[in-house]
């Protein structure tokens, strides 16, 4: 009887911890989403709120956003609010968020906090982002390839490590294939503004760059390229259908599958704080189809480097390196480690325009 007894218990035991477990695996789950700019149908935020849609209703998933957040103080009171109302897990998409969600992360320590493109972390909050260098590079070297006039122009949003970065890493693949192309680079001091991102690119074609690429949310620099009959190179998604004659390829992000990841590890209580840092070979980043006039010679290069980058048999931040004052800063046989290409601040050899 004793003996029966305890087989007993412990079946209801087994049961209730089934149960239990149910109820954790069963919880719905809340997950909140911070945009910088408006969603609209293409772009950075657009970009990331296709990831969300991915996991939106799937597994008990509900999600949320709050779209054209200002960085800053507006930041933590979206953030701040998204805590309150009982949000699992909470993802901030843009640099400026770092330090007002850090700031909220210490105040519920229950919730788990996901900053993008930061540095930053805590106990419950970690940082994300793609190696987008490495697509960045590839977009490169079909600049490289189109230009005539060798001269390659970039808007660029803020001189951050994340934007100096993909600079550099575009200029190495055009310099890859064409060693005397230049890369122009103009600052707007806006991550969305598509006015001063075309006038930016205007100014970049008026110096006789014939391709123009972006690190910037709206289409604004494409446009003005097909207005001047030249070509483009685009950025966070594919943007072809807004400057159609001028769009050579671009620069992509793919959300859905690490937002999934992210999410099962926070329902199943495997999440751990840290760095993500995932790069083409895990399909975060990418480049979009290639246009017709793209020649096969140019395609055939950028699909055998994008193979090695892949395999993880090519780093395009390899040795040797100089800056644009042709200063060795990487010798031969050696590459940078993340935590200087974290904190990159200086522009290689071939840029024109200042890291300020």
């Amino acid at each position: 009887m004793v003996k029966r007894a305890i087989m007993v218990a412990a079946a209801v035991l087994l049961c209730c911890g089934a149960a239990l477990s149910a109820d954790k695996d069963d919880k719905e789950m809340k997950v909140g989403f911070v945009y910088v700019s408006p969603v609209g149908d293409a772009g950075y935020s657009y970009a990331h709120d296709m990831g969300r849609k991915f996991i939106d209703g799937k597994d008990g998933v509900t999600t949320a956003f709050v779209e054209a957040v200002a960085e800053g103080p507006d930041a933590e009171r979206v953030i701040l609010n998204m805590a309150r109302k009982g949000y699992d897990l909470i993802f901030a998409t843009s640099y400026g968020y770092m330090d007002p969600m850090l700031k909220v992360a210490q105040k519920f320590p229950d919730i788990v906090f996901m900053h993008c493109s930061g540095f930053k972390a805590a106990a419950n909050m970690g940082n994300y982002f793609g190696r987008m260098y490495q697509a960045r590079y590839l977009t490169g070297m079909v600049a490289g390839g189109m230009t005539r006039s060798n001269t390659l122009g970039y808007v660029a949003a803020f001189p951050i490590p994340e934007v100096i970065r993909g600079i550099n890493a575009f200029t190495l693949g055009a310099r890859a294939v064409n060693p005397d192309a230049v890369v122009r680079v103009v600052w707007t001091k806006t991550w969305y503004d598509p006015a001063t991102e075309k006038e930016a690119a205007k100014s970049l074609l008026d110096t006789g760059a014939d391709v123009i690429a972006q690190h910037q949310d709206s289409p604004g620099p494409q446009e003005a390229a097909q207005e001047r009959g030249v070509y483009a190179i685009g950025y966070n998604t594919d943007m072809s259908a807004f400057a159609p004659k001028a769009h050579l390829t671009a620069a992509v992000w793919n959300w859905g599958p690490f937002y999934k990841e992210m999410t099962d590890a926070v329902r199943n209580g495997t999440w751990k704080s840290g760095a993500y840092w995932y790069g083409m070979d895990k399909g975060i980043v990418d480049i979009s189809p290639m246009a017709d006039v793209v020649p096969e010679r140019v395609r055939a290069r950028v699909a055998a480097v994008k193979a090695e980058l892949i395999a993880g048999t090519f780093a395009p931040f390899s040795g040797e390196l100089r800056d644009q004052s042709g200063v060795v800063r990487i010798p031969a046989g050696k590459s940078m480690t993340d935590a200087e290409l974290l904190g990159m601040d200086w522009f290689v050899e071939g840029v024109v325009g200042s890291t300020q």
